[in-house]
């Protein structure tokens, strides 16, 4: 079995953003020399994401509408108040945590002849 590993550092300048990383993950896999097999592609931060979906600026304002309804940002840390129990250990990022959660921490594609095999329209987005 082959195997690769690459790193892709991002700084993302809001609290929440929605970035196009098929690009990159396509030129890892090229520099990989890999044919056939599978791709994982993980968000290690704890409060990041890693999703695949259309690259369309309404459905992103989409996400952005339903994450914030699902676990809306909240940096008190009284629960009567909205505020979220995780936040009293000084942080504000619970709602973060509650959004990763639903978006998922990795995605698995399959390679085909050395490339993504991706359905129509398929991206990857950190």
């Amino acid at each position: 079995m082959k195997s690769h590993r690459s790193e892709l550092w991002l700084e993302i300048p809001g609290r929440r953003g929605f970035v196009n990383i098929t690009p990159e993950v396509e030129r890892a896999l090229s520099e990989s020399g890999i044919r056939e097999g599978l791709c994982l592609v993980n968000a290690m931060h704890i409060t990041a994401s890693v999703f695949i979906n259309d690259d369309e600026r309404g459905l992103h304002a989409d996400y952005e509408r339903w994450l914030e309804h699902l676990a809306p940002f909240d940096a008190g840390s009284d629960p009567r108040r909205g505020g979220y129990l995780h936040n009293r250990t000084g942080e504000d990022n619970a709602d973060a945590h509650l959004k990763r959660q639903v978006m998922g921490r990795e995605v698995v594609v399959a390679v085909t002849a050395g490339r993504l095999d991706f359905g129509p329209w398929e991206q990857i987005f950190y």
